[in-house]
């Protein structure tokens, strides 16, 4: 069993952590697996799918090779639901000290959702791994990410909301721990086709052309 400094260095390395959001539980599935497929191994099941809970037992039994985390979980008994189906890190789009709290005495990593340098701080104080800033899209982007890294260097970040192949690099500069990657890459629509393995590459592409400038 993986410890969660571990994980973390599993889901930094990775870069990508895709918000999986689907209309059912096998769509779910399939999306993730195409991800894969592409390259991306960090799945984040958002408690917006339906029975969501059986998605992550699902993946985690039949897909080993992927990282399973829980998202959108709003409180410590939906998030002690999803660790005991192998959830390995449990993200939020808000800030729930409860959650918080639990997932420390669990030894789980814990990305809570915050957005302003106060609730930022109030959350890395009460124990979070990484702060999920969200929606970062909505606030400026890659240019809000910078100005909260300024004066708090030493809180890991992952910017969720607006977090495209296109800006990727821009969010990594800024001092992204990962990236939250929601509609652009988990897109039901394009299952069928190909569109999010391919998708997924290009977003591998595009981390790796990164590391390799630096």
């Amino acid at each position: 069993m993986s410890s969660k400094q571990e994980i973390l260095s599993q889901i930094k390395e990775a870069c990508l952590v895709p918000v999986l959001r689907a209309s059912s539980p096998e769509k779910a599935v399939r999306l993730a697996r195409a991800a894969a497929e592409g390259g991306v191994f960090v799945m984040e099941v958002t408690m917006t799918v339906p029975d969501a809970v059986s998605v992550i037992r699902t993946l985690v039994k039949e897909d080993p090779e992927m990282l399973i985390g829980a998202g959108t979980v709003l409180d410590p008994e939906t998030a002690k639901a999803c660790i005991a189906e192998g959830a390995k890190f449990i993200v939020s789009p808000a800030l729930n000290l409860r959650t918080v709290e639990y997932c420390r005495e669990m030894d789980i990593a814990v990305f809570p959702g915050s957005l302003t340098p106060t609730e930022i701080v109030t959350a890395w104080q009460a124990g979070a791994d990484v702060v999920k800033v969200f929606p970062a899209g909505a606030m400026g982007g890659a240019k809000y990410l910078k100005s909260l890294k300024a004066p708090l260097p030493q809180i890991e970040m992952i910017p969720t909301g607006g977090v495209t192949v296109e800006t990727a690099h821009e969010f990594l500069a800024a001092g992204a721990f990962g990236l939250g990657v929601g509609a652009d890459l988990m897109d039901e629509s394009k299952l069928d086709n190909g569109g999010v393995t391919a998708k997924a590459r290009e977003y591998m592409a595009a981390v790796k052309a990164f590391r390799e400038k630096k």
